[in-house]
């Protein structure tokens, strides 16, 4: 099963993202808006790169709904709402194929299903009163289902022999998020 096996060898870059973005501090209710706007900036850093070129290279898999998963306009949203301005982005690597196209898309929809437990935890946080969470709670209560629906995708779809490929696509998505 190829997500268990991204988790397993991509588990230190997770790790380190968490700790670059200071993710613990979402927890004691220490996180600042300042600390949310550098999360969504990096968030935004790996959206706005690679949803395209997931939508392109995994095209031919209708039942991954890549519309209905989008990210990137969400995001846009909640940069706005926080007066955020964009900086011109730096080329990414490409995704090469559709199995790194894949571990990309782990990581993005990973990503989403921790932005649901990141915003119910600021919501409690009284700095975030009158923050909208569009890109965090993008899939409302489909989150886990969502989750549950692409991991058996991702699992049904890469072979053993794209494993590699798939980490490695895994591996540049979270390189844009630290």
């Amino acid at each position: 099963m190829i997500s268990a096996f991204l988790k397993e060898q991509t588990k230190q870059q997770h790790d380190d993202t968490e700790a670059k973005l200071q993710s613990q501090k979402i927890f004691d209710k220490s996180y600042t808006l300042d600390d949310y706007k550098k999360l969504l900036i990096h968030n935004y850093q790996l959206i706005s790169r690679y949803e395209p070129q997931i939508q392109e290279q995994l095209k031919g898999y209708p039942e991954l709904k890549l519309d209905i998963r989008s990210k990137v306009n969400a995001l846009k949203v909640d940069l706005n709402n926080l007066n955020i301005e964009l900086k011109p982005e730096a080329p990414a690597q490409d995704l090469e194929n559709e199995a790194e196209a894949f571990g990309a898309l782990y990581v993005m929809e990973g990503s989403t299903l921790g932005g649901n437990v990141i915003a119910k935890q600021l919501k409690r946080n009284p700095e975030f009163e009158n923050v909208e969470f569009n890109y965090f709670g993008v899939y409302g209560e489909n989150t886990g289902p969502f989750w549950q629906e692409f991991k058996s995708i991702i699992d049904e779809k890469i072979t053993e022999e794209q494993y590699d490929a798939c980490v490695a696509g895994a591996k540049k998505a979270y390189q844009l998020l630290t």
